[in-house]
């Protein structure tokens, strides 16, 4: 889905209101105001509130896919695509965690209809490339035959997001004494870990 520069003007102030004021506690009037723009220009870009979470989702997935398939064409290993590629994937749910806590939230309470059609359409998309990486790699014989792709994803994010979920637990395990301290443990230190688990799953035993 491509969306113009007033549309990103849009989602980008959308964003950082949802991820201030949560869903609820935002309005399509408070968007409005912020953007500078009117109510109606909301409702004729993206219809509700719910489109415009959708929308808000798809932008920030898209700009991965983005990401992906440049990767993708740069001439470099496979395994150094594969570390590249978690580095990617723990910026993106890192840098936009808000949102998707409120995307889960809206999505396991069940109180509104949201459609995860097109944002699934997109996470397919990026699937395909982590795909042609793997098996850029298998063709060279770096990376054994049997692996599940499909998997290769939730063990990068689902990582990072269990970490955010007991941040308690590791502020006080690793001394992590400021938030500048705990990001710079999840760019560094966690990061180092995920990729070092994805390899262990793609490359052969020694």
């Amino acid at each position: 889905m491509e969306f113009n520069d007033k549309q990103i003007e849009i989602l980008n102030v959308a964003e950082r209101l949802f991820a201030e004021e949560g869903f609820d506690g935002t309005s399509v009037r408070d968007i409005a105001k912020k953007a500078n723009i009117n109510v109606a220009m909301i409702s004729y870009y993206f219809g509700s509130k719910e489109k415009l979470l959708e929308a808000v989702v798809i932008h920030r997935i898209g700009t991965m896919k983005l990401r992906l398939e440049n990767l993708l064409q740069e001439d470099s290993t496979p395994i150094e695509k594969i570390e590249k590629l978690v580095v990617y994937y723990i910026n993106q749910i890192n840098a936009n965690r808000s949102i998707y806590q409120i995307l889960h939230f809206e999505l396991s309470t069940k109180k509104r209809e949201i459609n995860t059609d097109a944002f699934t359409e997109v996470k397919k998309n990026n699937l395909k490339v982590m795909e042609s990486i793997v098996k850029e790699g298998q063709l060279q014989g770096i990376f054994q035959p049997n692996i599940n792709i499909a998997l290769l994803s939730p063990t990068i994010i689902g990582s990072l997001i269990y970490f955010h979920m007991n941040k308690p637990l590791y502020v006080d395990l690793f001394d992590l004494k400021t938030d500048e301290a705990y990001e710079n443990y999840i760019e560094t230190t966690l990061t180092q870990h995920i990729q070092k688990t994805i390899k262990a799953l793609l490359l052969y035993e020694n």
